[in-house]
């Protein structure tokens, strides 16, 4: 397994990153695997080189966290792995069990480290922006979770380039702890991220962790081109990508993925993560893997090696749409 710094820190993490919503409770989502069947696939991952694992408090409500823990101590020495988690998300319904308030961060970080049974992340994230707490309420707050050992670095998801560069302004003014990594929603099908968010990646050297780098299974083929979902999270999952968010124009790039994929002898699972990995500004895409094959697949990505024309080739026809993925 390759692996590469994060961003411009000296931190190296694995080319691909393991996310771990799949696994928790299958009463949180019907296609989440419970710890029994989780457990196999976080450790043919570290067996793989794979030592890039990230949750979020809000997967399966803590049981994600539980179960990612349990399996890295049973199964890995603590400082050989990078564990990042996410906070922001509704966790109760108490109004303060939620956002990026400096009581919410300060709750959630103990939170997060004892259903992770560790001492510290190696990565704390922003799961969203929040515009209903200061911004400078924010990055002190997180700066105080750096400075108590309890996070090594800190990172940011998913919001418009915009808010994100008023972080880092924040961050920077204030003389706190700075973000080093952006976890957005990029694939071949969706790059509305290329506007703005990864020029500006780019530009301060933060290292980009892109979620649902296959755009939901749909560029492994889990929807049919008329739409009809052919896996339980196609069915179930109505967030982001539905069968009325795909293009014609998206088709078309699955159809250029599969033919490349054919020529190759691989699947196009593969190709469709081989062409993110080939982009300048991506660290280590965020995948998730509910059946063996899915691990497989993204573990034999990092081995291929595509042409400049290929990778144009994979990219051209792109239609542009609205944004997705902020809420």
């Amino acid at each position: 397994m390759e692996t590469t710094r994060l961003g411009k820190t000296g931190l190296k993490v694995s080319r691909i990153c393991l996310g771990t919503m799949t696994y928790g409770s299958p009463n949180w989502r019907d296609w989440v695997l419970g710890e029994e069947e989780a457990r196999p696939f976080i450790k043919k991952a570290l067996e793989a080189g794979i030592n890039f694992f990230d949750s979020a408090d809000v997967y399966s409500v803590g049981r994600s966290e539980e179960i990612v823990g349990k399996a890295l101590k049973d199964f890995a020495q603590r400082d050989r792995v990078v564990i990042a988690t996410k906070a922001c998300g509704v966790m109760s319904d108490d109004v303060n069990d939620r956002g990026l308030s400096r009581k919410h961060i300060m709750h959630s970080i103990d939170n997060s480290l004892r259903r992770l049974q560790t001492d510290y992340v190696d990565l704390y994230q922003i799961h969203r922006f929040d515009p209903t707490t200061p911004i400078e309420e924010t990055i002190e707050a997180l700066h105080d979770v750096v400075k108590s050992g309890k996070a090594r670095y800190i990172g940011a998801s998913s919001m418009y380039a915009w808010q994100f560069s008023k972080y880092l302004h924040t961050q920077e003014k204030l003389g706190c702890t700075r973000f080093v990594s952006m976890q957005d929603f990029y694939n071949l099908v969706y790059r509305e991220e290329e506007r703005e968010m990864l020029p500006l990646c780019r530009d301060a050297g933060i290292g980009v962790i892109p979620w649902s780098p296959l755009a939901r299974g749909f560029l492994a083929g889990n929807r049919s081109r008329d739409g009809e979902a052919q896996t339980t999270r196609a069915k179930s999952d109505a967030n982001i990508l539905t069968a009325r968010a795909f293009l014609e124009s998206d088709y078309a790039i699955r159809d250029r993925v599969n033919e490349m994929a054919e020529a190759r002898g691989v699947s196009a699972a593969q190709i469709a993560l081989a062409w993110l990995l080939h982009q300048p500004v991506v660290t280590a895409p965020i995948v998730g893997a509910s059946k063996m094959k899915h691990l497989d697949d993204a573990i034999a990505a990092v081995t291929i090696k595509l042409t400049d024309e290929e990778t144009k080739a994979l990219a051209k026809g792109y239609q542009t749409r609205r944004i997705l993925g902020h809420a």
